[in-house]
């Protein structure tokens, strides 16, 4: 027997834009019905994308720390040669996503957010049924938000399943492989495929593009691409992957040559693509723009009442750009007048070292001569070398309007330069110039001198270099 069930808010998934949608409807007085038919509350990201893939690149960090020590010494430290149980490694990983999904679920329940688990299959634009455990679901709305999110993209000749793998089965290994190769040189390879290298793997990685991380200027990509050559990571750029078969990966070079990579394990991350299949977009009449479906600055399809955030809007797929539509979403549901349009979304790439950009970089401007560019290393700021974060190449970037000193991008790269990302998106947001910047007293001994010592050097008087 189908039960039917009525709601102000229907939000089809529980991602990072969903369940924030969810919360901010339940705090709104909104009567709101979230539908987790994913990875679980959290989606990508919380489950088997940014927070999993962090604790294990931190394990791969202490990893690589004890190893340092057993190697010769490091800092006048010694240790005994390191061992790595993966499988206890990606238990604990687990108990960060259980804490983090009951955490979620909590914050549901208190703003009074009903959640059901099972998937969802449009009929039309408002109505949907759910299939669950417990039988079907008849759900009506006077709104929908959809935030179903985004999937790996598989290679036809690189299917997944075996040993050919997306990142959701690298963050969940039993043992670390002997040999990894990566197809696909972006954030997502790059973040793994560094991480099995610290962890003792052999490590190469397939890149189509001409250099790694291709969305980057190559002075941000210079000081990764200078880790993974000192540590043996083998890099074919220019070139194309092909079949797997006998613990054999086929490429062709650049050169056109046809070549065999050993692997234990192949690696595929070659971007991601929104999920529209499967629940019944095409019942919905809403509009799309190429593969994403298309919204306005209020996050609203073409469909009255229909709202979609979040990887299924399109570029940038981030996590955060998700929340904040969400949150949009919700306040205009509930008749506050709102609109999504940041002035910037900061993104990060945790690689090693990391980078950081927000706002426009230098690709951007090539060829204005209105604009000002200044680069401060961190191996001139003290806190830097007291971390051994200042020897790899890392610095940060300012780009200002020559005329009005109006900040229009910052980048960095370096050690643990993720942290500095939220105070180069506040300034941009807050439409910051290189004397605000400049008149912020910044704390010393720390990281974010070196941003206050771009903008003194854009202004002609930098104190330290």
């Amino acid at each position: 027997m189908t039960q039917t069930l009525k709601t102000k808010v229907l939000i089809i998934g529980a991602g990072t834009g969903g369940y924030v949608a969810g919360i901010r409807c339940g705090q709104l007085g909104l009567d709101t019905v979230l539908v987790d038919g994913g990875d679980g509350l959290g989606g990508t990201c919380l489950n088997v994308g940014c927070i999993p893939s962090k604790a294990i690149i931190h394990a791969a960090g202490k990893f690589e720390t004890v190893a340092k020590a057993a190697g010769g010494g490091t800092l006048g430290i010694t240790a005994a040669a390191p061992a790595i149980d993966l499988s206890q490694t990606v238990e604990w990983k687990d108990g960060i996503v259980r804490k983090l999904n009951a955490g979620v679920a909590a914050l549901l329940k208190k703003a009074k957010v009903k959640v059901i688990k099972g998937w969802a299959e449009f009929a039309d634009a408002k109505t949907c049924v759910v299939k669950t455990d417990e039988g079907d679901i008849r759900i009506t709305a006077e709104h929908v938000i959809l935030a179903t999110g985004s999937e790996p993209v598989e290679l036809p000749f690189l299917p997944f399943g075996g040993d050919v793998i997306s990142s959701t089965e690298a963050l969940s290994l039993s043992e670390v492989p002997k040999k990894l190769v990566v197809v696909g040189g972006g954030y997502i390879g790059l973040e793994l495929g560094i991480a099995y290298r610290k962890l003792g793997a052999e490590v190469a990685i397939v890149e189509m593009a001409e250099r790694i991380l291709p969305l980057y200027d190559k002075a941000l990509t210079d000081p990764v691409a200078k880790w993974l050559e000192k540590h043996g990571v083998e890099l074919h750029l220019g070139a194309r992957a092909g079949g797997f078969g006998d613990g054999k990966l086929s490429i062709t070079t650049k050169d056109g040559e046809p070549l065999q990579l050993d692997a234990d394990k192949v690696l595929v991350t070659v971007g991601r693509r929104p999920r529209t299949q499967g629940w019944g977009l095409e019942n919905m009449g809403v509009a799309m723009a190429g593969p994403f479906v298309k919204i306005d600055q209020r996050c609203a399809t073409s469909m009255k009442n229909v709202w979609a955030v979040g990887d299924l809007t399109g570029e940038p797929m981030l996590a955060h750009k998700g929340s904040a539509q969400g949150e949009v979403v919700a306040e205009i549901i509930a008749g506050h007048d709102r609109v999504f349009d940041p002035v910037t979304i900061a993104a990060v790439c945790f690689t090693e070292p990391e980078i950081v950009s927000a706002g426009l970089g230098p690709n951007e401007v090539a060829g204005r001569d209105d604009v000002i560019q200044s680069v401060f290393p961190f191996a001139a700021i003290g806190r830097a070398l007291a971390i051994e974060a200042g020897e790899d190449g890392g610095f940060v970037r300012v780009i200002a309007n020559k005329g009005d000193h109006r900040i229009l991008g910052i980048q960095a790269v370096g050690q643990h330069v993720s942290e500095l990302s939220n105070s180069f998106a506040q300034m941009l947001e807050m439409g910051a110039v290189l004397e605000d910047v400049a008149g912020t007293i910044h704390v010393h001994p720390t990281l974010g001198e070196a941003f206050h010592e771009a903008s003194l050097r854009a202004l002609g008087h930098a104190i330290h270099i």
